[in-house]
């Protein structure tokens, strides 16, 4: 049964977020009806309600508003977090099935941009949980340096192109520090919606950064999720990024289970990341389309492309240059979700060029 404390939290925060002017998914789809419905279940590793919309109870600026505390409230909760990924992933309903793993043909993809105008680099990225550990609220500071231990001992039977090194955040030296950031590499604890989530304790134990030799691949442990896999280089060869990421997770994946649900995919911390987790950006100036932000927007939103600040969510284009990516994660193979993106950056360079 969830504690006293608990749920006189829950009835306040969801008082305060009913009468705010939120704009966040969490506000649309927790009625009254769903709240008492749901505030007093828990899952097998303890997490309430109050542990999956915390952050959106004290940020009503939050989009969403909602994380998962396990792999289990997903189940648990499903009455309010199936309409909200309905919502956010265009319809992917309470009854649709995500498809199995696809990373399609490599081969078919190409350089998006292959005069080097407009395309400053490319970055393909997924997120993966390790089987039986909960997610970020749930985890023990114990669990935390036991899972970094597994992830560094399986990164370091990468070889080839993948071969690297791992430097965990914990007693890291002010150099290593400083060359991670030049490279623009290391991770700062979590911005504020992380922390109201309860995604940012015990930092920095069990968190860490890998990269290969040659700075075009990189691994993010315990950051926002487990695992977060990130393929890059300059230029927009879109094709070879992606190659290297798919070579990095079928290896990684030999070694180390992943968190799957037959219906909803691979499960990560923030709802807006499942299924294939997959997320393919590029940096780029678009000068004479950006002149007029609502209409970059509008168009790349033709193509589920998502319009965000130089370094991603909650910031400003820096000189002119914006990250766009592929919305859609979820009821579409890995291939369809890059291959969308690859699409979509095609088009809006050609509407540039003939602007």
């Amino acid at each position: 049964m969830v504690d006293a404390a608990t749920l006189e939290k829950l009835e306040a925060g969801y008082k305060k977020l009913a009468a705010s002017d939120s704009k966040s998914l969490l506000k649309k789809y927790l009625t009254q009806e769903v709240f008492d419905a749901l505030k007093t279940k828990k899952t097998s590793f303890g997490s309430t309600l109050l542990d999956c919309i915390q952050s959106g109870l004290e940020n009503h600026d939050s989009g969403v508003g909602i994380y998962a505390p396990d792999a289990e409230a997903y189940s648990v909760f499903a009455d309010l977090f199936d309409p909200i990924i309905e919502d956010y992933h265009k319809g992917f309903k309470k009854t649709d099935k995500h498809p199995p793993k696809n990373w399609g043909d490599v081969e078919t993809l190409s350089d998006v941009d292959p005069t080097n105008e407009y395309v400053v680099s490319t970055r393909v990225r997924c997120g993966r949980s390790m089987e039986g550990y909960p997610f970020n609220p749930c985890l023990t500071e114990a669990q935390y340096a036991e899972m970094q231990d597994k992830v560094s001992s399986t990164l370091s039977g990468l070889e080839g192109e993948l071969k690297g090194t791992y430097y965990p955040l914990k007693g890291m030296t002010k150099e290593v520090q400083q060359k991670l950031i030049d490279d623009h590499f290391l991770f700062k604890e979590g911005d504020r919606f992380l922390q109201a989530a309860n995604a940012c304790r015990f930092w920095p134990t069990g968190r860490g950064i890998f990269h290969n030799d040659a700075k075009t691949f990189l691994v993010w442990c315990n950051e926002e999720d487990h695992l977060r896999l990130i393929s890059m280089q300059m230029g927009g060869n879109l094709k070879e990024v992606f190659a290297r990421l798919v070579n990095a997770v079928n290896d990684i994946e030999k070694r180390v289970p992943f968190s799957h649900h037959d219906r909803l995919g691979f499960l990560t911390f923030c709802p807006t990341n499942l299924g294939t987790t997959v997320r393919a950006s590029v940096h780029i100036k678009l000068p004479k389309l950006a002149a007029n932000l609502a209409k970059l927007e509008e168009v790349a939103g033709k193509y589920n492309l998502q319009v965000r600040g130089t370094r991603g969510e909650h910031t400003e284009a820096e000189g002119g240059v914006y990250d766009i990516s592929n919305k859609r994660r979820m009821g579409l193979t890995e291939y369809e979700a890059v291959k969308e993106m690859h699409d979509g950056i095609k088009e809006l360079i050609k509407i540039e060029k003939e602007m």
